[in-house]
């Protein structure tokens, strides 16, 4: 389950880029995520052939390496899945802290 869900949130944090500046280089990529270059080469590929993100090559730019990741439907919808795994997952945990919070705070009273 902790594998998946650090997958998930790889995948989230990728699209979540890619959607905010879909020129960035796979170095720049890469590096504001906190990924290999590798890591984010097989994340990437692993998008693709999910069909989340397209590649689309500059042809009349002068560097060839240049890129722009465009998400396509389905990756805007898996994102947004993602979006409503992690708000529901940060919800469970602000309401688990309350309720400690309130255990601890009755305790305090009680003595």
């Amino acid at each position: 389950m902790y594998i998946l869900n650090m997958l998930n949130n790889d995948e989230f944090e990728i699209l979540r880029k890619i959607e905010n500046n879909s020129s960035l280089s796979q170095r720049k990529l890469a590096n504001d995520l906190g990924f290999s270059l590798g890591k984010l080469n097989y994340c990437l590929k692993a998008l693709k052939e999910k069909g989340m993100i397209k590649l689309k090559n500059f042809k009349e730019n002068s560097n060839k390496l240049g890129y722009v990741y465009i998400l396509t439907p389905i990756g805007i919808a898996h994102k947004m899945k993602l979006t409503v795994n992690y708000m529901k997952l940060k919800m469970q945990e602000y309401d688990q802290l309350k309720r400690e919070y309130q255990k601890l705070k009755k305790n305090k009273k009680g003595k």
